[in-house]
């Protein structure tokens, strides 16, 4: 079988696809790409280690590249920076599969499918959370007929980054994280339940919660640091609760998820030890619990087991849809459903904006609708939002002192020397 050619950007947060490139029989790791010697170096070690057998190719500048001979690209570059790559990438010929976020405005997410249906290539969205155990159990059953029509749903994702906020910001003042507005990083708690019930949102009314001072105090001044909450109308007139956050006080991490439908419900475990266990309930019988078998037990799967095992699973369903298997063609995200998961949360934020007033949330299969949003720029990053810039916080701008940031930039170095 042909082995598929590939180049990751981003050799930090790429890692885990680097794993599996260098070790996946279809798959043949040949070029990676990033500005940080360190990271590269790192990578190299490791490449080294897994004596692949085949030369694999450094780059630190992305147009060079992007010309190597590959067949596919992985984006593991900041969050909000993915569509641009994206595009660049699909109009030179290359399959796709980004990180999250697929973009970070609506202008973006126009450019994006532009370029996935001019282009023909396959573009994938790798949402994790979406294979996780009991996601992945909770789809089947959904998709079976089992549980009945969809009718409500919540995604939970308080991840609290204080402690490691250092190590993920690096002491930059306009790193992306600290200047995210709340409902920005959306697609871990929404994204799931979109996953299973693959209905389209098509409303939206979005919540912030205040900034703790602790994530004031290593220099985030958006509401990322504290929590957004969505209230997502799908179009059969279900409701989702996606809520998330990075500020929270909460260890460990709170990754749930449940739905209810007309012949039954079905939930993730609240804490980590069984977090992967899933409780089924179907009407007139009893609650069942257990823990689902994978679908995939190779030792890769078993290596990679980062976020549940999903991130073996959003490069292993990329990998069999570019090569035509209908497992991967069933189970890769596309760029619609991962604007349905992404776009929820941006016009959560124009929502909070205008006074939690209640959102449509555009179809970006319509021409019509991507014509209105085509030069939508809404967003808080000031060189991309321009005249349509938001503050992160929705009360106004939050200004920290420099001396905040030099003390985190020392904090990372001290734990990375």
């Amino acid at each position: 079988m042909k082995k598929i050619k590939i180049g990751v950007l981003g050799a930090y947060r790429g890692m885990s696809m680097i794993t599996f490139c260098a070790q996946y029989p279809n798959a043949q790791l040949v070029a990676v790409c990033d500005k940080y010697d360190v990271a590269l170096n790192k990578c190299k070690e490791k490449i080294k280690e897994w004596n692949t057998g085949y030369e694999t190719s450094f780059y630190d500048n992305f147009e060079e590249f992007i010309k190597h001979d590959m067949d596919a690209v992985v984006l593991a570059n900041y969050a909000n920076e993915h569509a641009p790559f994206a595009v660049k990438c699909l109009k030179s010929g290359k399959h796709v599969i980004s990180e999250v976020l697929p973009c970070q405005t609506l202008a973006e997410a126009v450019e994006l499918v532009e370029a996935v249906e001019s282009s023909g290539k396959i573009y994938a969205y790798a949402e994790n959370y979406c294979y996780m155990p009991a996601n992945t159990e909770m789809r089947k059953l959904y998709r079976e007929g089992k549980l009945g029509e969809f009718q409500y749903g919540e995604g939970e994702y308080v991840h609290d980054c204080h402690e490691i906020w250092p190590d993920i910001t690096y002491g930059e003042e306009n790193h992306w994280r600290n200047n995210a507005y709340a409902t920005f990083y959306c697609t871990h708690s929404l994204g799931p339940i979109i996953h299973i019930c693959g209905l389209r949102p098509v409303k939206v009314v979005g919540f912030e919660l205040p900034i703790p001072k602790r994530m004031l105090d290593v220099g985030c001044k958006g509401g990322l640091g504290s929590g957004g909450l969505e209230l997502v109308t799908l179009e059969n007139g279900a409701v989702i609760k996606s809520f998330h956050g990075c500020g929270l006080i909460r260890q460990p991490s709170s990754i749930w998820y449940s739905i209810y439908c007309k012949k039954g419900c079905a939930e993730s475990d609240r804490w980590a030890e069984t977090a992967q266990d899933v409780n089924v309930y179907l009407d007139g019988d009893k609650l069942n619990h257990y823990h689902p078998e994978p679908i995939n037990t190779s030792k890769l799967s078993q290596d990679m087991s980062g976020h549940g095992g999903g991130d073996f699973y959003t490069m292993y369903y990329f990998i069999e849809k570019i090569l035509g298997e209908q497992e991967g063609i069933e189970n890769s995200i596309g760029v619609y459903e991962a604007l349905n998961m992404f776009l929820p949360g941006l016009m959560a934020y124009k929502s909070i904006i205008s006074g939690n007033n209640s959102i449509e949330i555009p179809d970006f299969r319509k021409k019509e609708d991507r014509d209105k949003y085509r030069y939508d720029t809404f967003c808080s990053d000031k060189n991309v939002g321009k005249n349509m810039y938001v503050y992160p916080y929705s009360s106004g701008e939050i200004k920290i002192d420099n001396s905040i940031y030099d003390k985190v930039k020392k904090m990372y170095q001290e734990r990375n020397k």
